[in-house]
């Protein structure tokens, strides 16, 4: 067994910290750094104060596809594209960078987060095994998740053309309801 520098071991553990305020599940904190299991245990209780959750990672290209979360989705790989083509940052770090921007984002106008880290990383992880694609639009030019060989040609997003039920969600109803009130 090849014993790790305190250094890159020093690295690993501010990672796995950084990636736990971050939300990171169990796993994506395994495959990122090289810390042993209960190490990470111990980090996640220390950190969040409570057990990670457990249960599988998300793993089918789908989630990424209904309209609420193919937006979020398609935000975050703009904020991803942006960084890597505007910096030097690259795999895991530019992942972490993007998803602050778009934690940001969301919550500097009022938003709902409906991507955590790990939807995040595994959304690259699906564009890096080429299982997703950025499609144009051909109304707004945005690029906007799509499987990947779905046909583009003539491609209208979300933003576009909005679904009948798109935003009747329990905040909206909430919203409707107070302003109701104060109409009265």
């Amino acid at each position: 067994m090849r014993m790790k520098s305190l250094v890159q071991d020093a690295r690993e553990t501010q990672l796995a910290m950084e990636m736990i305020e971050l939300g990171a599940r169990m796993q994506m904190l395994e495959s990122e750094t090289g810390l042993s299991r209960e190490r990470l245990l111990k980090l996640y209780k220390e950190i969040r104060g409570e057990s990670p959750p457990k249960g599988m990672l998300p793993f089918s290209t789908d989630w990424f596809i209904p309209w609420q979360q193919n937006v979020h989705a398609s935000l975050f790989m703009s904020f991803l594209r942006f960084i890597t083509k505007n910096t030097q940052l690259k795999g895991l770090d530019a992942t972490l960078k993007a998803f602050r921007m778009y934690r940001d984002h969301v919550v500097s106008n009022d938003l709902d987060q409906v991507l955590s880290l790990t939807r995040a990383w595994t959304l690259v992880r699906f564009f890096d095994a080429k299982m997703l694609q950025l499609a144009c639009c051909t109304k707004c030019s945005g690029g906007f998740v799509a499987h990947a060989y779905d046909p583009t040609q003539g491609y209208v997003c979300g933003l576009c053309h909005i679904p009948a039920r798109a935003g009747k969600g329990k905040r909206v109803t909430t919203r409707s309801s107070e302003e109701l009130k104060i109409a009265v």
